[in-house]
């Protein structure tokens, strides 16, 4: 699992949850922003499952964008 690379699944799903986003899976075929975004209807089963992997880890964690 990818779980390293900025834009990536697994970190997109952890960014939607410390943002406090409402989940939508997705990623980016680069760096986050400066490539194309891949919508759910575009990955694969296993970049799903690492979005969700990375959006579950963050809320177990609690660790979420204090906008204060």
């Amino acid at each position: 699992m990818d779980t390293k690379r900025h834009g990536g699944a697994y970190d997109r799903g952890q960014a939607d949850s410390y943002y406090r986003r409402r989940p939508e899976p997705h990623l980016y075929a680069g760096d986050t922003y400066n490539s194309e975004r891949i919508l759910e209807a575009d990955m694969t089963p296993a970049e799903i499952y690492q979005y969700w992997e990375g959006y579950k880890y963050n809320e177990q964690l609690g660790h979420h964008k204090d906008w204060r």
